[in-house]
């Protein structure tokens, strides 16, 4: 039996494993229904019993496991999982009396050869109304100034806070004068290159703030009832509505629940007059010019979700701002809700939950009456398990669990970048593979698989550095690239990252699309040869193409489970399990010797298709008993598709 000891490089295969997707956990998710959980123990592993521990009203319930299937290579064990409450939580015991390891915990955070708390338990929803469509969604973030003009900019009339740039400007690194860099992009931009977005496999479009502002970003807001009219005005945003729907694409918004600009009418009039239900809005100090902030910015007040008028203005019922975007003729399709962490918090008051179930229990009204899902997910920062428990928010912004790992290693760290290491006052550093999985495991394994999968996982964002930046090479962020389209989450791309974008800070970052057209001429997806930041790379622009079509084309890829197969310094490789097949997935982020992966050990049956890319070769040697060699000469990916070793019993559920 494999020793539980700290190791240097988790011996994945030689652990047993479960999964909650639809290849290991069978049956119809549904209050009061019975799922078959399957747990595969690899050889040497015998335990004489498996005893499968699920909290029921509070209270732990035992059952055991039975062996149903025993190969050279290991053996099947499956037990009943029963829905019985709204989050059903459940962990394996494995029983070898006189072994090495007589007694042993298989959680979703891995092996523990001593008692274990709860949180990280398998976990899985009762009753999961998070919309289906997020599963296969490749999502597009836009920040929309600079992605397209369809109006050209001298034809429209600029606030005061605008200081008008040329297209193709760099943008500026930080401070006031990005707030105020006008480029000139509006709605009808986007529009004019959605088969652009098509050809890349993009199927959603998730837009940063589109109400007016007091600034470039919009984060600012002086009201939610308009669209900003530099960007076309209510009108545009139908009109880009309707032209993705009838593409079978999807639109999600922004909104700030968290605060709202200095501008804003419900401020202007909390200010004027002290008595007015808007002056409880907010949390004046002392009226009207001392008030909480976000982060000590006097121009953004915070709002105070205690609040019952505001909740019901912004949140709560069909005249809510949440529900009024949702609603025809703009058809939203969800909501990114700004500082989500941060909303409804404020010292001794805790409300982030009330404000997420708020704006949940308007959206699902919405769904009632137009018969469409709709995706509600957080930003945050750091471990947003806490938050995503609840019937509020059904994912976040993944930096935690993606971005700041696969980050931390593949960046090539130099102490006079200044990169921001996303709020630490550190380079970013360089840490092996085997940190970087046990990491994400542990991460992952406090909260329910849904909540990951509806996540966006991102490279980078409007907020931070670019991947390019980060990662220093285009064979980096190819390998980069890989991990977005094939890890358990929604892939999510800035504006600019296929073309190789390069930017120092969330605001040097915000680069424009080099169109050739310019605004005001016949719309053309032609690129120009470089943009704001230099070449534009077209072998990015390729390999974004071929592994958004490798998702779309692989069910493993949007809607399988996830099992950690290696990791050593510059190697990581995982599989995403699913009935129709699994893949296996292989990151190098440098050479180094050769890994022979049994195919027993996986279990795979046969190896399909094999996309090698880059500085990865592999090798497929003999049948059901041989193995795969992955052979890494320097940073590269691949995508193996392997036919599956599972007996086949029970009901798979395909989402």
């Amino acid at each position: 039996m494999t020793s539980m000891t700290c190791q240097h490089e988790p011996q994945y295969l030689s652990q047993p494993h479960h999964d909650t997707g639809p290849a290991y956990l069978l049956g119809t998710r549904r209050p009061g229904g019975e799922l078959t959980a399957r747990l595969w123990v690899p050889a040497p592993w015998n335990p004489e019993r498996i005893i499968l521990r699920q909290v029921v009203d509070g209270e732990p319930a035992l059952t055991a496991a039975h062996l149903v299937a025993r190969t050279d290579a290991g053996a099947w064990w499956e037990a009943t999982v029963r829905l019985l409450n709204p989050s059903n939580h459940y962990r394996f015991l494995l029983l070898t009396p006189g072994g090495t390891e007589p007694y042993v915990w298989f959680h979703a955070a891995g092996l523990s050869n001593h008692d274990v708390p709860d949180a990280t338990d398998f976990r899985v929803l009762a009753d999961d109304d998070a919309p289906d469509w997020v599963l296969d969604a490749v999502c597009y973030q836009i920040f929309p100034d600079r992605f397209a003009a369809h109006t050209p900019p001298r034809d429209r009339e600029a606030p005061a806070w605008a200081e008008a740039h040329g297209w193709l400007d760099e943008p500026p690194i930080a401070g006031d004068p990005s707030g105020a860099a006008w480029y000139g992009g509006d709605l009808d931009g986007i529009v004019d290159h959605l088969d652009y977005l098509q050809r890349l496999g993009v199927n959603t479009v998730y837009l940063t703030p589109i109400f007016p502002g007091g600034s470039v970003h919009r984060y600012d807001a002086t009201t939610f009832d308009h669209v900003d009219s530099l960007l076309g005005g209510d009108a545009a945003l139908a009109r880009l509505s309707d032209a993705l729907h009838s593409r079978g694409m999807r639109l999600l918004l922004d909104l700030t629940t968290n605060h709202t600009g200095v501008t804003h009418d419900w401020f202007r009039r909390a200010v004027d007059d002290s008595t007015s239900a808007e002056a409880g809005f907010y949390s004046f100090d002392r009226h009207p010019d001392q008030y909480a902030t976000w982060m000590g910015v006097a121009s953004m007040p915070k709002l105070d979700h205690r609040s019952e008028a505001m909740r019901d203005r912004l949140l709560r019922g069909p005249d809510s701002v949440t529900a009024h975007w949702l609603m025809p003729p703009y058809n939203a399709d969800g909501w990114r809700t700004d500082v989500a962490n941060m909303t409804g918090r404020s010292g001794m008051v805790d409300l982030a939950h009330q404000a997420a179930a708020d704006m949940r229990t308007t959206m699902r009204r919405v769904e009632a009456d137009t018969g469409r899902s709709l995706w509600l997910v957080a930003e945050h920062g750091h471990d947003a398990s806490a938050d995503l428990t609840g019937p509020g928010w059904q994912g976040t912004m993944n930096y935690h669990g993606f971005t700041r790992p696969l980050w931390s290693w593949l960046a090539e760290p130099d102490p006079a970048d200044g990169l921001n290491w996303l709020g630490i006052p550190t380079g970013i550093p360089r840490l092996p593979g085997g940190p970087i999985s046990r990491g994400v495991r542990e991460y992952t394994a406090h909260m329910p698989t849904t909540s990951i999968t509806h996540s966006m996982n991102l490279l980078g964002s409007h907020d931070t550095p670019r991947i390019r930046t980060v990662v220093g090479s285009r064979a980096a962020q190819l390998v980069a690239a890989t991990a977005l389209f094939t890890a358990p989450g929604v892939p999510t791309v800035f504006s600019g990252d296929e073309l190789g974008a390069t930017g120092r800070t969330g605001e040097h970052s915000r680069t424009t699309m080099p169109w050739t057209a310019p605004p005001g001429a016949a719309p053309s997806d032609e690129l120009e040869a470089a943009g704001a930041w230099g070449r534009v790379d077209h072998v990015v622009l390729d390999r974004y193409r071929q592994l958004s079509r490798l998702r779309h084309e692989l069910p493993a890829l949007r809607r399988g489970g996830m099992r950690w197969v290696h990791a050593d310094d510059d190697l990581l490789a995982w599989l995403r399990t699913h009935p129709d097949g699994d893949v296996l997935v292989v990151l190098a982020r440098a050479g180094g010797a050769p890994v022979d992966l049994p195919l027993a050990a996986l279990p795979a049956g046969a190896v399909g298709d094999v996309e090698a890319m880059d500085g990865v070769a592999v090798k497929v040697i003999g049948g059901a008993d041989g193995y795969l060699t992955l052979n890494p000469t320097g940073p590269g990916s691949a995508v193996i598709t392997l036919r599956r070793a599972l007996p086949r019993s029970g009901t798979a559920h395909t989402r």
